[in-house]
């Protein structure tokens, strides 16, 4: 039968939840002060009693026989069956009592090794075993190799080298840039201010919060005007213009007579964009502007942005726009949109926020794609739009020819 009466199933259910919470590992570091353990336990009423003793009496022994469970008994005279013995309370007495109803004794002795080896090598990190005792948890294998970064690291404040090159025996090259988040919420604690970069913060601006080296993030362009010499070219028939790559601090030191730039995210396009006076053609990054932003001499020229004409070609542009207010989209019209119709696509995940940084137009179009005006999902993709359209366009911009 099914009644409402706490189980042996249901009392373990009340410790699972502490153990989801980190409280039993949390209460080897603070002592157990909420032992002895006191458990909701819900009891059969008097009429119960009546209507279902022997049910009653089962239940009574199921917890009676339950390990580590002390249950609390009173007796009461009941006016039909006289005197019965009912249990009253149910108790976890100790903490080691607790993790052997769970069967978590091991993963708790796990835990306890990381709490002993952090208490000697790095006392400072307890209180970040006390606030996340269950990634501790999952983190015990590795702890040593974190806590050997925290003292390398200790050791060598502010080591301006990349992060596959620091050296500690034992641990790969790729192991703190696997473990950034981590990392960075131990090293706070670690180390002391002067060797952290405050202004810096969250995984991806690691190295610059902890004083490692970045890569150098890189520029791909390609010249769209004959007549500008970078380097040395071959003045033949059909040679095509060179495929550059600049790191970015080069790439804003840059000083030619350039005065159209275009950005296209397909390398197709970006090695097949046509001819063009006093123009480059950029081989777009997506989602992120940080490395062409140092080139201020892009302010001084038009900037032409080619992406997809779907929800995040459109939201990549609207990124674009906030570096460098005077973008131009390119080709991603409505005209061009329903000109290719025979090549749209589907966009899986359109985004379905605002973007405040597109003009009127594209404003227009962007809501009739992300409220599906046109068709559900539609997108057409950069590398189907025929070049001789994108001829076309080009010789109306001004100052190209």
């Amino acid at each position: 039968m099914k009644t409402a009466w706490s189980t042996p199933a249901n009392l373990k259910t009340q410790l699972e939840r502490l153990w989801q919470r980190g409280d039993l590992l949390r209460a080897q570091l603070t002592g157990e002060p909420n032992f002895p353990l006191r458990l909701s336990l819900k009891s059969p009423t008097s009429p119960d009693l009546v209507d279902h003793f022997d049910a009653v009496r089962r239940w009574i022994a199921a917890l009676s026989a339950t390990p580590h469970l002390r249950i609390d008994f009173r007796e009461t005279r009941h006016r039909l069956l006289g005197t019965q013995r009912l249990p009253t309370a149910a108790w976890v007495d100790t903490l080691d009592d607790a993790l052997a109803m769970l069967g978590k004794r091991s993963a708790a002795e796990h835990f306890q090794q990381v709490i002993q080896q952090s208490r000697t090598e790095q006392p400072a990190l307890l209180q970040w075993l006390q606030r996340r005792p269950l990634q501790a948890l999952d983190l015990a294998e590795i702890w040593p190799h974190l806590l050997a970064v925290v003292a390398w690291l200790q050791q060598h404040p502010r080591p301006a080298l990349y992060l596959r090159q620091v050296d500690i025996p034992g641990i790969h090259s790729k192991f703190i840039e696997a473990h950034r988040g981590v990392l960075g919420e131990l090293l706070d604690l670690a180390l002391p201010a002067e060797a952290i970069n405050a202004s810096a913060s969250g995984s991806s601006q690691f190295n610059a919060r902890y004083g490692f080296l970045d890569k150098p993030a890189r520029i791909r362009f390609r010249l769209l005007d004959p007549q500008i010499k970078l380097l040395p070219t071959k003045d033949e028939p059909g040679h095509q213009p060179a495929d550059i790559s600049l790191d970015a601090e080069t790439f804003a030191s840059l000083d030619a007579p350039i005065r159209h730039v275009f950005i296209t995210e397909n390398e197709t396009n970006f090695l097949a964009f046509p001819a063009a006076a006093k123009s480059i053609v950029i081989f777009g990054a997506g989602y992120g502007w940080d490395a062409l932003a140092k080139a201020d001499w892009l302010h001084r020229c038009t900037i032409h942005y080619w992406g997809d004409i779907d929800t995040h070609g459109f939201a990549i542009l609207d990124q674009l726009r906030r570096r460098f207010e005077h973008v131009e989209s390119f080709l991603m019209d409505r005209t061009t949109l329903l000109m290719h119709a025979s090549m749209w696509g589907e966009e899986a995940n359109p985004i379905i926020h605002d973007l405040p940084h597109l003009s009127p137009a594209e404003s227009e179009l962007f809501n009739d794609l992300r409220d599906n005006r046109i068709r559900r999902g539609l997108r057409l993709e950069q590398e189907r739009t025929g070049f001789a359209h994108v001829g076309d366009v080009l010789s109306s911009i001004a100052g190209l020819r």
